[in-house]
């Protein structure tokens, strides 16, 4: 049986489904206080009932939340209800994801939706959580990329893709600025590929992927305050391996923040 998470209070983005589903269920079994996103409050809620009934969940221990990552004023909401309820928040999974449509989409703040949903969005969170997110050790935000950001580019000059849209670059693209992101030294962050597994992203990468409970385990074990973590790290399931190059870059950390913080219209 692993340690007992209790008393520790985590929040898991994408929670409805997939990895971030069987997160929420392994974190909660451990004890800690999950606060489960989804994109409504009617699938936060239905996620939630769902671990009660089907796998034994605690339900005391479950906070649904809801924030459609589309619409950036809904994640500053989604921020200042965690702030205001949960002053103290161990740690941050940023997990939510979609993969990128066939034709290229802006969201109504302007934003190439998988840029937003995947990264954008996370980026202004992560920023706003600050002041709940705890220093002490063992705090940390832990996100969920892959291993599909070694293929990607950060288009500086149409992170937008309005020019030359490829949903597979796109896809790429938010996956590397999330990895870059984790190595902002505001913030004790590592990310981390959970393998391919079966979710609904499982298209981007072929037919067969591990449970997603497997790839869970792996995010989990970045949750716990015993595992030890160096900041910006990068890991491949369980072993740390070294990110695509960029994301170890100080200048492409700088000016990701810039451009994010641009976009989301947050300087941090």
């Amino acid at each position: 049986m692993s340690a007992s998470l209790s008393g520790r209070t985590v929040l898991v983005t994408g929670a409805t489904s997939g990895i971030g589903y069987e997160t929420a269920r392994r974190l909660a079994e451990r004890g800690a206080t999950v606060l489960l996103h989804g994109r409504t409050p009617e699938e936060a809620r239905a996620a939630a009932d769902r671990l009660v009934s089907t796998a034994g969940t605690d339900g005391a221990l479950l906070r649904p939340l809801a924030a459609d990552f589309v619409r950036l004023e809904e994640v500053e909401g989604l921020a200042h209800a965690v702030v205001r309820d949960h002053p103290r928040l161990d740690v941050l999974v940023n997990n939510a994801a979609i993969a990128a449509p066939e034709r290229h989409t802006l969201t109504a703040d302007g934003n190439e939706i998988a840029f937003q949903v995947n990264f954008l969005a996370h980026y202004l969170l992560t920023n706003l959580l600050e002041p709940a997110l705890t220093s002490e050790p063992g705090g940390r935000v832990v996100n969920v990329s892959s291993a599909l950001h070694r293929s990607g580019a950060i288009q500086w000059n149409d992170p937008q893709r309005v020019r030359r849209y490829s949903r597979l670059a796109a896809y790429a693209q938010s996956q590397l600025a999330l990895t870059v992101f984790a190595a902002d030294p505001r913030v004790t962050a590592v990310s981390v590929h959970p393998g391919v597994c079966e979710t609904g992203l499982l298209p981007l990468y072929g037919h067969e992927g591990a449970p997603a409970s497997e790839g869970a385990r792996h995010v989990v074990r970045l949750c716990d305050p015993a595992t030890e973590i160096v900041n910006g790290a990068y890991y491949d399931r369980s072993e740390r391996v070294a990110p695509a190059p960029a994301a170890t870059e100080e200048r492409t950390v700088k000016r990701l923040n810039r451009l994010a913080g641009l976009l989301v219209g947050h300087t941090a």
